[in-house]
């Protein structure tokens, strides 16, 4: 920075300083305006849910978990029923745990277990077809 030596460069020093105090101003109130946004609990939210399904290893194991606990629970449903023996319950929970267990250990081996069985059952039907014409 110069020396000032006169009034007219005093003026117009004071004059440079208050335009860059008042574009520092202006960025300071945008990015206030953006942290302000960022930090809403709904654009938090949707941040997060962005980060966990651009993730790829997040995505699955949310996905295996999921499933696992949706056919563990169907699986109790479908073995205990209404029933209201104690024993049978019992055993409907353990295999609750059991299948969930498993379905979200293993989700690579079922999915390929059941895109087998989706091609048998394809060949089948392509078999059936080709006989009745």
């Amino acid at each position: 920075m110069q020396n000032i030596t006169s009034s007219a460069q005093l003026k117009e020093a004071i004059l440079l300083l208050e335009v860059e105090q008042i574009i520092k101003g202006r960025v300071l109130k945008q990015q206030f305006r953006l942290t302000y946004e960022s930090l809403k609990p709904v654009n938090l939210f949707l941040n997060a849910l962005k980060d966990i399904t651009t993730s790829p290893g997040v995505a699955d194991n949310l996905l295996g978990t999921a499933g696992g606990i949706v056919t563990g629970f169907l699986s109790k449903k479908i073995f205990v029923g209404t029933s209201v023996n104690l024993f049978r319950k019992l055993i409907g929970s353990l295999m609750q745990v059991g299948v969930t267990n498993l379905v979200s250990n293993h989700p690579d081996g079922l999915k390929t277990f059941g895109q087998f069985v989706i091609q048998q059952f394809m060949r089948m039907k392509e078999r059936r077809a080709s006989t009745i014409d």
